[in-house]
């Protein structure tokens, strides 16, 4: 057998319900076998209660005190020998005895002392008697005894009436029906171990569907988890697809960084190309020149790890977020003396990657904050459960909100940047599934709103 941290969930359960069923059989089936035999065994003394009845109705006393009995009894098996049921009276004041025709040639042992007005139930052995060539009628009876002090006319005598029942007959009828129910619950444990199996595959058949799914997708035959499942796996598929929609963001990021960042540095190896015929002027050229691809190489590599859609992240504070970009913009721009308005619930935190939320809120601002005459606001709240963004400056407005969010587009040659930061803000609000829209606000400036979902 494997292991059992190796065993696949239906030999798990299979396995267990055998078990579990195996010990309820074993359990059920020992009482129902215990309860007959103790059943049985009270019918059967109850008999030999009603044969010690009916020998005390047909026991009479002649004159002289003997016990006389009737030639035949109402019970025709205490007339033919060795009929498996016997009987013994015994009269101590005489030191005589009865016994029926049954027990002829046979050793017996009868009970011939007890006291008076007393009942006993017992199962003997029947050991031969020492001595006595006599053979026993059986290996084991099933005995009643009585004993009472007899009044006729005057006459007493103590009575001992003993019946004795050959505990063959039980055996076989106990024996009968034990293999019967041991036969039954037998048939009934597989049946019900069948029909658990199969209610086993049934019920996990949703497991199995699911893994060939995930294997077509490793082979490429399909893209996402498409079918239908139980309620307890709805999730897990929705987690899934999550995961592999995420993997394929990321996976286009790379792609789209990657192209932006061939795009973005042919423009200064152009000019570096272009300068080589200039040797006077190739050394301040290839500084900044450098330091402009340096820039350009930073921010590709940052909008790659960007993580996108954070399911499993743990939720962000985001108004040091906020604050902390605010700080840095005021340093950077500290030349335009811009009034940065930053409205931000302490309490309010979200389910997002920091390096995204800082990519994400720092690129927007950014791109207010160069465009912006003397003021950008920022405002971040929940409405509906969703987290709305929404950044103002007071600068042209777009012209062709459109064209902006196109990877490489920029509105003016001559601000610096690298002309893709709204559509890295675009990409990473897509692959958080959320809505980017560009308008003008209502001071003719540019505005920017950001509404993205629960993960």
């Amino acid at each position: 057998m494997a292991p059992l941290a190796t065993l696949s969930i239906r030999a798990r359960l299979v396995w267990g319900a055998a078990l579990v069923l195996l010990a309820f059989l074993a359990g059920a089936g020992s009482a129902v076998q215990q309860a007959h035999a103790d059943s049985v065994r009270a019918a059967r003394f109850a008999r030999l209660q009603a044969t010690i009845y009916l020998l005390m109705a047909g026991a009479e006393l002649n004159a002289q005190g003997t016990l006389l009995m009737p030639a035949a009894l109402a019970e025709p098996r205490l007339s033919v020998p060795a009929s498996g049921l016997y009987a013994n009276i015994a009269n101590a004041e005489r030191v005589e005895e009865w016994q029926s025709a049954s027990t002829l040639g046979l050793n017996l042992p009868f009970q011939r002392q007890l006291t008076t007005g007393e009942w006993r139930f017992e199962i003997l052995l029947a050991p031969p008697v020492p001595g006595s060539d006599k053979p026993a009628a059986a290996a084991g009876f099933l005995a009643a005894t009585y004993a009472v002090k007899w009044s006729d006319r005057a006459r007493t005598a103590s009575l001992v009436f003993s019946v004795l029942e050959d505990k063959a007959v039980l055996d076989r009828e106990l024996a009968a029906f034990e293999g019967t129910l041991w036969r039954w619950l037998g048939g009934s444990g597989l049946l019900l171990l069948l029909m658990q199996t199969l209610l086993l595959r049934w019920g996990l058949a949703p497991l199995a569907r699911m893994t060939r799914e995930v294997q077509h997708i490793e082979q490429g035959e399909q893209t996402r988890v498409q079918g239908r499942y139980p309620r307890e796996l709805a999730g897990l598929t929705h987690n899934l697809n999550t995961l592999i929609d995420q993997e394929r963001s990321r996976q286009t990021r790379y792609k789209h960084a990657l192209d932006d960042l061939a795009h973005s540095l042919k423009t200064p190896l152009a000019v570096l190309r272009a300068a080589l015929p200039e040797p006077s002027q190739l050394p301040t050229l290839v500084a900044e020149q450098v330091s402009r691809m340096d820039d350009i190489v930073r921010h590709q590599l940052g909008r790659a790890g960007a993580s996108g859609a954070a399911l499993f992240a743990p939720p962000l504070a985001l108004a040091p977020v906020l604050q902390r970009i605010g700080d840095s913009l005021a340093k950077v721009y500290l030349d335009k003396q811009l009034l940065l308005a930053l409205d931000c619930p302490p309490e309010l935190s979200w389910r997002i990657d920091e390096g995204d939320a800082f990519e994400m809120l720092g690129n927007v601002l950014d791109n207010a904050a160069k465009w912006a005459r003397h003021t950008v606001t920022a405002r971040l709240w929940l409405e509906a459960g969703r987290l709305h963004i929404r950044v103002v400056d007071d600068g042209p407005g777009f012209g062709d909100p459109q064209a902006v969010l196109q990877r490489r587009v920029r509105l003016d040659e001559q601000v610096p940047g690298h002309g893709i930061g709204l559509a890295v803000v675009s990409d990473l609000v897509a692959s958080h599934q959320g809505e980017l829209t560009l308008s003008r606000a209502e001071n003719g400036g540019a505005q920017l709103d950001i509404v993205l979902p629960a993960a």
